[in-house]
């Protein structure tokens, strides 16, 4: 069931939102050769803590997973997709593109959003990547305008990100958010124009395009939580939390472009 949200409850969206932006406007300027997964995670957690928030993520435990997520950020690094577990093993490298994926829970609502950062000098092949990851995001909220549908913002993702010769992550998707973490409706990266559920003022969403370099066939790692491209290419997450209304789509996690 799809819960529309008030203005009231909107606002409080934004607060939690604001606070996955800061962190996320933190992170990008932390995310450096030598720095570890684990240090960017106790960097979130003190932010979030001392905003007064929880992070959303940490002990969160879906029916298919063994055990809950056990950071307050996910981190994903080159060929992993999303959900990477935080580790003090994992250190950046020059050249490597870390997805940091934010969640946070403050005043009874969540926020959600995910970017994608080059550490230090990508390859070409990786700039692209990033910058057609987020474009697909900046046109996902721009067809999440009331009336129209899931598959038409999905529509909007696949047909720019298949036109620029990448693929899109068929296996997860966006969805609502609010109270809860994941909400009604899923909105998938694809779809077809008018298809879906039709999007309402109050609808609150978290649109995150995920593109990869190479085929579009993903893999579950070995801890059970970390998705990675099945051919090892690279891949790359953009993700914000929207709110649809009479005047357009609202950004609720206003992080800062790199």
């Amino acid at each position: 069931m799809v819960y529309l949200k008030t203005k009231e409850e909107i606002a409080l969206m934004r607060g939690a939102g604001r606070v996955v932006a800061d962190v996320l406007d933190a992170l990008r300027d932390a995310a450096r050769p030598g720095v570890s997964t684990a240090e960017l995670d106790r960097a979130a957690e003190r932010l979030i803590l001392e905003s007064g928030g929880k992070a959303s993520f940490k002990g969160y435990r879906p029916s298919t997973a063994d055990r809950p997520f056990p950071g307050s950020i996910c981190v994903a690094i080159n060929e992993e997709i999303v959900h990477g577990i935080p580790s003090d093993a994992r250190v950046l490298e020059e050249g490597d593109i870390v997805s940091v994926d934010v969640g946070v829970f403050l005043k009874g609502y969540h926020g959600d959003a995910a970017c994608t950062y080059p550490v230090g000098s990508v390859s070409p092949l990786r700039k692209k990547l990033l910058s057609v990851t987020e474009k697909a995001l900046e046109l996902a909220i721009a067809a999440a305008v009331k009336g129209n549908t899931v598959g038409d913002v999905g529509y909007a993702v696949e047909s720019y990100v298949l036109a620029q010769g990448m693929g899109i992550v068929r296996d997860y998707t966006g969805h609502g958010v609010g109270k809860n973490l994941h909400e009604a409706p899923q909105v998938p990266n694809f779809g077809k124009p008018g298809r879906g559920v039709t999007l309402q003022r109050g609808m609150t969403l978290a649109l995150e395009p995920m593109v990869m370099t190479g085929k579009e066939k993903v893999a579950l790692g070995a801890d059970g939580w970390v998705v990675v491209t099945a051919d090892g290419s690279d891949a790359a997450h953009f993700e914000r939390s929207v709110a649809v209304t009479d005047e357009g789509p609202e950004i609720l996690t206003p992080w800062v472009s790199s």
